[in-house]
C-alpha cells in the first residue's frame, strides 16, 4: 500500500487496516513457523505496511491535540 493511499483514508478506515494487517501479519508468522511460505518477503512488506498506517495514525492525532 503505498503513502498516497494511506493518507487518503480515514481515521476509522486506518484503525481497521491495522487490525486486519496485523492479523494477516499473524496468519503469515504462525505459517512460516509451521511450513515454509512461498514468498517469505511477504513479512517484511505487511510489517512496513502496518509502520506506514501507525505513523499516519500518530500524525492525525498529533494533529488533533494542536
Amino acid at each position: 500500500m503505498k503513502q498516497s493511499e494511506i493518507v487518503q483514508l480515514t481515521t476509522d478506515e486506518l484503525v481497521e487496516r491495522i487490525e486486519g494487517e496485523s492479523s494477516s501479519l499473524d496468519t503469515l508468522k504462525i505459517t512460516h513457523s509451521v511450513s515454509q511460505l512461498e514468498n517469505p518477503m511477504l513479512i517484511r512488506q505487511k510489517r512496513k505496511t502496518i509502520a506506514r498506517l501507525n505513523t499516519e495514525l500518530s500524525k492525525r492525532k498529533l494533529n488533533e491535540n494542536k
